[in-house]
């Protein structure tokens, strides 16, 4: 089998939101029957996922990582002046969908989140959009989307070594380090039933521990944002997952004290 098709197989065994809703699994033909054979609905009978649409298959299969999204605009971004305090924001959707610019006017703040995207990606794509782009501190949320599973099943030690290495990097660098809390989830729309409660809590905590261990500023948003089920509120979030106005209204002088710490 090529590589391609090697790939192919693990993304139909992978499905990622905003492409499917949900990663669900058809039941194997019991023991005896024919392949052709229709097999009756029963409790736990589930459908198969739909296909993946021809343009976002090209895209996973020809740029994993996503490293074409901010090529260009890296390209042309002027390099740091001696005296800038230039900061990135690298993260998913979350990072994406904030417009840095409404929130910090006249600060040297880039964002560099990708919608979607989980620790894995994240890392392979580190060094192309922070490192490259000189600038004196990293603001690092991301974890969300490796609790939902989005590029797959990972464990929570995977995804703090994924973590890790993205500290580790920045640090030799000379990059500051701002370590973010994972957002409260309740649970995921596209991917229900993948208890992020507990998940998120304990990755917090491995965050918080690793960032005094090793100097790094923690940024905790989870403690300000969370509702009695330790998820999103309504006041502070369209879906449960993503902040509206309101929350990134919350987030926003979190943020400006965290950076204030590790520039100094």
């Amino acid at each position: 089998m090529s590589r391609a098709g090697e790939v192919f197989l693990v993304l139909l065994m992978a499905m990622l939101p905003g492409v499917a809703s949900a990663q669900n699994s058809a039941t194997a033909p019991a023991s005896g029957t024919s392949p052709t054979t229709a097999i009756a609905p029963t409790a736990t009978t589930v459908a198969a996922p739909p296909a993946i649409p021809d343009a976002r298959l090209h895209q996973l299969l020809t740029d994993w990582p996503q490293l074409e999204r901010y090529r260009a605009a890296n390209a042309v971004l002027p390099a740091a002046a001696p005296e800038e305090k230039r900061v990135v924001f690298y993260g998913d959707s979350i990072t994406e969908g904030w417009p840095l610019f409404t929130y910090f006017p006249g600060k040297p703040y880039i964002n560099r989140g990708v919608s979607g995207q989980t620790t894995p990606q994240m890392l392979v794509r580190f060094r192309q959009d922070v490192i490259a782009l000189q600038p004196r501190a990293v603001v690092i949320l991301a974890g969300t989307n490796d609790v939902a599973q989005n590029t797959g099943p990972e464990t929570l030690g995977q995804i703090e070594d994924n973590l890790a290495s993205m500290c580790e990097l920045a640090k030799a660098r000379g990059i500051r380090v701002v370590l973010s809390s994972i957002l409260p989830v309740y649970d995921y729309s596209w991917r229900s039933g993948m208890e992020p409660v507990t998940k998120i809590a304990a990755v917090n905590q491995w965050l918080r521990d690793y960032a005094a261990a090793h100097g790094y500023v923690y940024l905790d948003y989870y403690s300000a944002m969370q509702d009695g089920r330790h998820g999103l509120p309504e006041n502070l979030s369209k879906d449960g997952v993503h902040p509206n106005d309101a929350g990134y209204a919350v987030m926003a002088p979190l943020a400006e004290k965290a950076i204030g710490e590790a520039l100094r």
